[in-house]
């Protein structure tokens, strides 16, 4: 194999394939990974992945696509960079950084933002191709560049990632060329341009209705793009489309026609037009759009015959007759309102004319306001709404838009006159006209034919337009209205002739009649003519408006003759001037002059309208007169006043012509100053007009004018001296009309002075510069002398003149002085009132921005004089008027920012005039200044600003001004609070992370100087100022914490990023805290434990060699403290107290845990004092901080058991190491997590081991139990329990809430006597106690649930723990449940424990299973008759053992009898608390396993199914609304054989000499599974006893057999096992009432009972009139063992014998009916004598809780000796003779015996009015079978 060799070109790569690295060498790469390429070997690459470098290892080279690179050295590293142009790498980075964004929301399942993501990625994707192509010209490139950034600075906004600031090319800013000023103008303008980008996009996403769309109104004007597809009509013959945009409301076009010539076959004229008619309506403004509505109407005008209808060949062909209109409503569109692509076809629909006499205007009226139906004729268009006029509209819809669309104009100018818009248009309207029939019979069919004449009569060829799009034509031909009096027209065309013939030409209008058929229209000739010229005589252009043309008649040779009419008046305005006073007749009249002929016709009329729309030609005689005022002299006064009345449209059009004008007058009158005021007049009212925002781009002509063609050498003596006169009238108080226009003018103005200076000068090499200066100097004089007036005109004069003066600077400068021109503003701001303060701050923003302050020696003059108005700003900064505050920073923004340039020579004395004028007052700006100020990151922009401007000599400059050692104090601690707030609560948006960055390392450097001053000044034990320097530690762990530093939290770009650019700033300023630390000395027990915390925090920090460096500062705070107080109990208490807060808040980690035991362990090493209580310290800390970390892993997972777990340990640590604050917070926080999970008996649970640290006393609450206020423990205590009482309540734990109710009555009765509250909470219990008898209560599953595997965290790994289900909560659920939490586990199974290999792999395994709880009766209910409802409630509750029990086979299997060899393994699970607790699970501390034998467990079932029967025996008689189903069943089931057998099986399988003689062990149990089968056939008999009662008619049949099975079984049995009686029932009634606990149950069940009876289910109540009179007494539900000792002491004695034992039964002598009631045997147990010593209060609280470790002693449940006896209700058995006599107390406790006794003394008489009177008779047919005195023994396996 070849060596690696080291790659040259090779050096960074895209992964292009996924490749999953084998063994630690290989390197696994996925898709769109940037690797770095160190080596290669035989196609094999070795580098690391340029996101995480410590990723290291080899790769194949096929699966990288290699990029070229830029290889940087920087001292001895190289770095290796994309070659790629920077945009690229921007695109390309940000596309890797939303990718893995975008995975997350898809996962997050976030679709809309997905959908959001996806399209903005795609459209980068797109145009990073287009980049890369390298194909772009130069402005489409910088187009693409602009819109690429956008995209992605509106792309991060979305994902809330990080602003990107942009300088003016849209290149990333660096953060280390731009000036702090800058950078935050940037991110401001950035912020507004995304914002309102954002909301273009929301517009262009929900329609706006309200108004026009953002990005349209934004734009001054709008075009229409429309392309026609079809136009679908039956006309048959050729036609013409007229398209234009059309006002409803004003019922007028607004745009040129765009005319189509249509085919009479339905296509286009021109063939070749197909699929290109395309126009585009351009030069639309904002009040275009502001109209109501808009439409798009197409008029129609077929070209062909008179009537359609006419079929004879002689028509007349070529007449122009109306058709039709379409129209559509486009105000939604054309506003922007609906978003419409270009390929989306509309259909505008088409309404034709009724009859042919109407007129197309009316019908356009008629449509617009009714629409009707248009049967599927129409047009189809596509349409986009355009930003911009035509030429941005061609370079951004290439595709749309090209050299061949046709664009059609709107009537009129635009809003804007662009300077460079040559146009020379004169839009003609025919309107309508007049004419009489005459000698016809009918009206005339008057066509209108108009031709454009020079003055010798000729036709100017093709100078009319008939319509964009369509060929200039030379003749014009109306449309026909059939036999119509006064026509209406209304059609629009264009006349285009040169400007040069304007003077030359006139319209003639030629009126003909047309005739249907040919032959006769050959013979018509034109009947009248009318004519109009374009010019007037003055030179001017035809005004615009309507024109009522004479109409003149004569014979048709003349009427084209020019000689004959054009001397003739044109319009009847003109001809009426001829003729004033003299009446026309009715008849036409001739026309006197050379008239030739033609006669004026009184009876028709014509009118016109124009509309002349030209750059070129005026209407106005003032202006032209202006122009040409050589010609008039005499006007020329009159003609320059007249200039401020004509319209500004005209002015501009003739801008440099009409400037030249008056700068001509003015030369020409240089010796007199007879036209001087009025030419500065007219220039300036030129000048104001161009300020208006709709001639704003003649701003470059004027300009330009000046630069090139300004010529008036002398002018600026003139104007000045004209300025100035105005100055002066105006400080004397006079009024002068055109001062304020002429200080709005300032800037024109001077400019025009300062070139005409700078002509003169060259002219004349720099004559009369000191006269200029002087002049100029007496102009600002006067300019003072204006502002140091306090008249009340002057007011607006002084402000304008603040606001228009620094416009000035930039020209003259030019040629003055900047010195001198500086003492000259200096001076004119001296003089300024404080009224003026805010415009005075805004014209000193200007002077500031202004190339004068850019010199020092102009800045020596002005700065000191800024300074001095910006201190008295900022002290009122907090509370001033918005906008003087505003203005103030912007002065000192624009101030730093020009400081900070490099071009602006010496700066030094500057910075530090500012910092000694204006730090502390920015400072305490700052710190008074509420963060939600709209100015607080300005000022604080400043700030940092000056921070940033300072060098070190500035910094012990501006320490030495401090005289007194407290005032610098002062100023660092007032620096540093300001600068921890800064930090701890950022100003700017959380997205400006280059501002927040550069924050920090201006702030990182001034703590750093300031720490050095305090070394040097306060580290003394004589000036040692403690807070100072406490101040400055948390300032600095405040700086070292703070969000934007923790690179941990940052994705890798942007990780990258910073450290490139600024470095981990933490290191630096953690090194710092700690050098310093080490300087205090003998100071540092000041900082002991307030500073513990801080620094734990800083240690905290995932940056491994600033934990090294900073943790021994904790050894040696524990030194310290040592030293200081021979302990340090201080410290640790308080580092407990931290670790908590900050590991909870996400700090600390497993290495951290390492980090700290290693250091603080090698630091103790070397000392033998501390070491054992440093490593103690360390183990103590350690278990916290493992508990703490688990917590932490566990807060965000979904499984609330999870948190409960970790809460626990936590709780359990805290109180093992007495910290009772720590430990009642977390004991609240398990609490809420129960509550969230409805968990109300646990979270009871949890407030109760709260409650039991506080006492019945009145002694105030500690500090850390403190609630709601001061309270003494009592009021908490019963606060506490009112909480607990309730949560129990709804738990439905009534047994626990009455303790507790107990408990508060006796303090409310016999300490604190408060009988009312008393009443109320004995009512509450009393509530209880009727629950608990009344209300059922399920009992939950029990589940073990083991955790297997490497997996899991420590807290669950390798453990089993049982849960208690919720109610009626199934296995499956609770199991489903489970495997959601673990998603990736793997189910076992099987309930055997699994082995070592699961238990070792790194996978999670779940084993889950049902178990069965054990029951433990507390003492107090033992040896008492106790109802159901009360002992099923111990049957589910206070357990803590559980079983588990599965069947297994053994030895050899019989395949008719299974019972044969049915063992039984029995695991028994111990927990470490009962259940239920302060959790609903809890861990096994102990397994035990026992296995069963056939026979025992054939034992166990027959003794279970005993119970069962008597169980159901006695509920059937307490309720006899029970359905008899069940009963039924189990009786049947037992029975008949043919169901499940019977103990048949039992018999073949055990009762054998076989069996006996292989298994002699089992010889003692054998009579016992004997004695419990003859003990069933009673128990059967009473049950079906009880069938018969109950069983309905058509169940008599199954009765009947179910009572022969049972007379055949009970026969077999008693042959075989004996007679088994149960005594009769004494049916005396009680004569007291019953009850309603009574009601529900009649009987006393023994203990065995408890252990198998399923959930009492509450019965119906009956009282005792209700029952049947033979309703039966049950019995109770276990059968003692026969050969067991059963004792008691009873009244009456009943001796009876079973087998050969004798029985002696007492019957008491009181009898009473009595509910179901259980005796319950009293177990020996061993009592211990407590000592009754005082505990301390920290022994009451580590004292045993529900936490402590589980008492050993278990109550242990006991069966009685003899299983297969029942115990009866009433009467105790006492078995006479026997082995059992003489056994000592301890063979009794060992063989577990239990006895039955009866009622003590105190309650003899209540118990005997329920005893029942039995008389108990015992026969035996096998004596054999049951031997006397063999005890049965009681297997350690049995539950």
């Amino acid at each position: 194999m070849a060596p690696w060799t080291r790659t040259t070109t090779e050096r960074f790569g895209v992964v292009k394939w996924n490749f999953v690295g084998q063994g630690q060498r290989q390197l696994s790469l996925e898709i769109g990974d940037t690797v770095h390429i160190q080596e290669v070997c035989d196609g094999w690459f070795r580098g690391y992945l340029a996101r995480n470098k410590a990723q290291q290892g080899v790769f194949p080279a096929s699966f990288v696509h290699l990029k070229e690179v830029i290889v940087e050295k920087r001292g001895d590293e190289e770095v290796v960079l994309s070659a790629e142009m920077p945009l690229v790498k921007e695109v390309t980075t940000t596309l890797r950084e939303w990718g893995s964004i975008w995975k997350q929301l898809f996962v997050a399942n976030k679709e809309v933002r997905v959908k959001q993501v996806k399209s903005l990625m795609w459209e980068l994707m797109e145009w990073r191709s287009q980049l890369l192509s390298g194909t772009l010209p130069t402005d489409e490139f910088k187009e693409l560049k602009q819109k690429v950034t956008s995209k992605i600075d509106y792309g991060n906004k979305l994902l809330e990632l990080d602003q990107v600031v942009r300088d003016d090319d849209g290149n990333i800013l660096d953060p280390e060329r731009a000036s702090i000023i800058s950078l935050f103008r940037a991110h401001e303008e950035a912020t507004a341009k995304i914002n309102e980008r954002i909301k273009e996009e929301e517009s262009n996403i929900q329609t706006d209705h309200s108004g026009i769309s953002a990005r349209i109104q934004s734009s001054p004007t709008h075009s229409l793009y429309v392309s026609v597809r079809n136009f679908v009509c039956r006309i048959g013959e050729d036609s013409e489309l007229f398209m234009s945009l059309y006002d409803p409301i004003k019922q007028t076009i607004i745009s040129e026609n765009y005319m189509v010539r249509w085919g009479s076959k339905g296509f286009p004229k021109e063939i070749d037009m197909l699929n290109n008619l395309k126009v585009v309506f351009t030069d639309l403004g904002n009040k275009d759009l502001s109209r109501e509505k808009i439409y798009l109407i197409c008029q129609i005008v077929r070209v062909g015959k008179m009537d359609l209808k006419e079929t004879h060949k002689k028509c007349t062909q070529g007449l122009r007759r109306p058709f039709g209109v379409a129209v559509m409503d486009i105000s939604n569109i054309i506003k922007g309102k609906t978003e419409c692509d270009e390929e989306k076809q509309f259909f505008i629909p088409f309404f034709p004319v009724v009859a042919e006499n109407d007129f197309l205007h009316t019908l356009l009226n008629k449509v617009t306001a009714s629409r009707g139906d248009s049967g599927g004729q129409g047009l189809w268009v596509t349409m986009k709404a355009l930003v911009g006029d035509i030429v941005p509209i061609r370079k951004e819809y290439p595709h749309l838009v090209d050299r061949s669309t046709v664009v059609a104009r709107k009537l009129g100018f635009p809003e804007i006159i662009m300077p460079g818009d040559v146009r020379n248009d004169i839009y003609l309207t025919l309107q309508g006209g007049d004419f009489d029939k005459y000698n016809k019979t009918t009206q005339k069919n008057v066509e209108v034919i108009m031709w454009v004449c020079d003055e010798e009569g000729k036709v100017i060829q093709n100078s009319i337009c008939l319509g964009a799009g369509d060929k200039a034509v030379s003749e014009y031909r109306s449309v026909i209205y059939y036999q119509v009096k006064q026509p209406r027209w209304i059609e629009t065309f264009k006349v285009a002739v040169p400007l040069e013939e304007m003077h030359r030409i006139h319209l003639r209008f030629m009126f003909r009649h047309r005739s249907s058929q040919e032959s006769k229209d050959k013979g018509e000739k034109n009947f009248a003519m009318a004519f109009v010229r374009l010019m007037k005589d003055d030179g001017t252009v035809l005004q615009d408006g309507v024109h009522d043309l004479v109409v003149f008649k004569g014979d048709s040779k003349r009427m084209e003759d020019v000689n004959s009419y054009l001397s003739l008046p044109s319009t009847r305005h003109q001809h009426g001037d001829l003729h004033k006073g003299a009446a026309l007749s009715r008849s036409s009249s001739n026309v006197t002059g050379g008239g030739g002929g033609l006669s004026v016709s009184s009876r028709d009329s014509f009118t016109i309208s124009t509309l002349v729309c030209s750059t070129k030609l005026t209407q106005n005689v003032g202006l032209l007169g202006l122009l040409k005022w050589r010609t008039r002299p005499e006007l020329l006064k009159e003609n320059l006043e007249k200039l401020k009345i004509i319209d500004g449209e005209e002015v501009v059009k003739f801008l440099q012509d009409t400037l030249d004008a008056l700068f001509n007058i003015m030369m020409e009158h240089s010796q007199t100053n007879d036209y001087d005021i009025l030419v500065f007049d007219a220039l300036i009212y030129i000048i104001s007009l161009i300020a208006d925002r709709k001639f704003q781009h003649f701003n470059t002509v004027l300009e330009a004018y000046i630069k090139q063609h300004f010529s008036a050498t002398l002018a600026y003596k003139k104007l000045m001296l004209v300025l100035k006169r105005y100055l002066d009238v105006s400080s004397r108080g006079e009024q002068c009309e055109s001062i304020l226009r002429a200080l709005k003018s300032l800037e024109y103005i001077f400019k025009f002075i300062v070139r005409s200076r700078m002509l003169y000068s060259q002219l004349y090499e720099g004559k009369e510069q000191a006269e200029f200066e002087e002049s100029l100097r007496r102009l600002f004089e006067s300019i003072n002398n204006l502002m140091r007036t306090d008249y009340t005109t002057t007011l607006l004069l002084r402000v304008a003149a603040l606001k228009y003066l620094p416009t000035v600077l930039h020209d003259v400068e030019k040629v003055f002085n900047a010195k001198l021109l500086s003492e000259l503003l200096h001076d004119f701001y001296s003089c300024i009132p404080p009224e003026l303060q805010k415009q005075k701050v805004t014209s000193m923003i200007e002077i500031v921005s202004s190339r004068l302050f850019q010199k020092q020696e102009c800045r020596d003059v002005l700065l000191p004089m800024m300074l001095r108005e910006l201190s008295k700003a900022l002290v009122s900064m907090a509370d001033g008027p918005h906008d003087e505050r505003r203005n103030s920073l912007e002065l000192l923004n624009n101030i730093l920012e020009v400081l900070s340039r490099n071009n602006v020579g010496e700066t030094f004395q500057h910075v530090q005039d500012i910092v000694v004028s204006l730090l502390r007052i920015i400072n305490t700006t700052v710190i008074t200044m509420v963060r939600e100020h709209a100015l607080i990151s300005r000022v604080v922009a400043c700030m940092t600003a000056i921070l940033s401007q300072m060098n070190d000599s500035h910094y012990s400059t501006y320490i030495e001004t401090f005289t007194e050692t407290s005032d610098l104090v002062d100023f660092l601690m007032e620096s540093f609070l300001l600068f921890k707030d800064l930090i701890g609560k950022h100003v700017y948006p959380s997205d400006w992370m280059a501002m927040i960055m550069v924050q920090n390392r201006v702030f990182l450097r001034a703590i750093n100087t300031y720490a050095d001053t305090m070394n040097k000044k306060f580290l003394n034990n004589d000036d040692f100022e403690v807070q100072l320097w406490n101040n400055y530690f948390h300032l600095a762990v405040a700086f070292i914490t703070q969000e934007s530093l923790q690179l941990q939290h940052f994705s890798p770009t942007k990780r990258n990023k910073i450290l490139a650019k600024y470095g981990d700033m933490r290191r630096l300023i953690g090194f710092a805290i700690r050098d310093i630390w080490y300087k205090l000395g003998s100071h540092k027990i000041c900082f002991i434990p307030g500073m513990v915390g801080p620094i734990l925090e800083m240690t905290l920090i995932p940056e491994d060699e600033l934990r090294r460096a900073t943790i021994p500062i904790f050894f040696d705070m524990i030194n310290c403290e040592h030293t200081h107080s021979g302990s340090f109990h201080k410290f640790e208490k308080e580092i407990i107290l931290k670790l908590d807060h900050e590991v909870e808040g996400g700090g600390g980690d497993e290495r951290y845990m390492q980090l700290l035991e290693t250091i603080l362990l090698h630091c103790a090493a070397e000392n033998a004092t501390l070491r054992p209580q440093v490593q103690h310290f360390v183990t103590l800390v350690k278990g916290l901080l493992t508990r703490l970390l688990d917590y932490r892993t566990v807060m965000s997972d979904d499984s609330r058991n999870n948190r409960m777990s970790c809460t626990v340990n936590l709780l359990n640590f805290y109180k093992d190491i007495n910290r009772e604050g720590m430990y009642i917070r977390y004991l609240y926080k398990l609490r809420d997590l129960h509550l969230e999970g409805e968990n109300y008996t646990e979270a009871a649970y949890t407030l109760l081991l709260h409650s039991r640290l506080l006492k019945w006393s009145d002694d105030m609450c500690s500090p850390q139990i403190e609630f709601q206020g001061s309270q003494t423990q009592r009021q908490l205590k019963e606060t506490l329990y009112d909480t607990i009482i309730d949560y129990f309540d709804k738990g439905k734990m009534w047994e626990e809430a009455i303790t507790l109710c107990k408990e508060l009555a006796e303090q409310y009765e016999n300490e604190i006597f408060d009988y009312e509250l008393l009443s109320k909470r004995l009512e509450k219990q009393a509530k209880f106690y009727e629950n608990i008898m009344k209300i059922l209560r399920p009992k939950p599953d029990y589940f073990a649930v083991g955790y297997y595997g490497q997996g899991y965290p420590p807290f669950l790994r390798n453990k089993v723990f049982i849960h208690r289900g919720k109610e009626y909560e199934r296995r499956e659920d609770f199991q489903n449940q489970l495997m959601s939490q673990f998603p990736s586990a793997v189910r076992l199974n099987t309930t055997t424990m699994p082995g070592d290999d699961i238990r070792s792999s790194p996978m999670q395994y779940i084993q889950c299973f049902t178990v069965q709880p054990v029951l433990e009766i507390p003492p107090r209910l033992k040896n008492k008759p106790v109802p159901d409802q009360i002992i099923n409630f111990y049957k589910s509750n206070y357990v803590q053992r559980f079983h588990y029990s599965r069947p297994v086979r053994k030895g050899p299997v019989d395949p008719n009898n299974e019972f044969a060899s049915m063992w039984i393994e029995r695991t028994t699970f111990t927990i470490a608390y009962k259940l239920p607790g302060i959790l609903r699970w809890f861990e096994t501390t102990d397994m035990k396993h026992t296995t069963l034998s056939p026979l025992e467990n054939a034992i166990e079932t027959m003794d279970s199914t005993n119970e069962k029967i008597l169980t159901m025996i006695n509920q059937y008689q307490a309720d006899w609304s029970l359905p008899i189903n069940p009963l039924s069943m189990l009786l049947n089931g037992i029975v008949d054989p043919a169901v499940m057998g019977g103990f048949a099986k039992y018999e073949k399988a055990f009762f054998t000499e076989e069996y006996t003689q292989q298994h002699p062990e089992d010889r003692d149990k054998l009579p016992r599974l004997k004695d419990l089968i003859a003990w069933q056939i009673p128990l059967l008999g009473r049950g079906i006893l009880l069938h018969g009662k109950r069983v309905a008619d058509d169940l008599r049949p199954f009765h009947e057999r179910m009572e022969e099975c049972f007379r055949q079984l009970k026969k077999k049995v008693e042959k075989e096992y004996g007679v088994r009686e149960l005594p009769e029932l004494d049916e005396r009634k009680s004569t007291r009432p019953r009850s309603m606990l009574r009601s529900i149950r009649q009987s006393i069940i023994s203990i065995s009972s408890l252990q198998g009876s399923e959930c009492g289910t509450p019965t119906k109540i009956q009282e005792d009139r209700d029952l049947p009179p033979e309703s039966p007494i049950s019995w109770t539900s276990s059968l003692p063992h026969s050969s067991g000792s059963i004792s008691s002491c009873t009244v009456e004695d009943v001796v009876m014998t079973v087998g050969t034992t004798e029985v002696k039964m007492r019957r008491s002598k009181k009898k009473k009916k009595r509910s179901s009631m259980i005796f319950i045997s009293e177990e020996r147990e061993r009592t211990s004598t407590l000592d009754c010593k005082r505990l301390s209060k920290k022994q009451e609280f580590r004292s045993d809780t529900n936490l402590s470790e589980p008492n050993e002693a278990n109550v242990s449940l006991t069966n009685s000796n003899s299983r297969s006896l029942p115990a009866i209700t009433g009467l105790s058995l006492a078995v006479v003779g026997g082995a059992e006599e003489v056994d000592t107390i301890k063979s009794k406790r060992d063989r577990k015996s239990t006895s039955f006794c009866a009622p003590s003394d105190r309650t003899a008489d209540r118990r005997s009015k329920g005893v029942i009177s039995l008389i108990f008779k015992s026969k035996s047919s096998k004596t054999e079978d049951v031997k006397p005195g063999d005890p049965t023994k009681d297997s350690d396996n049995q539950f």
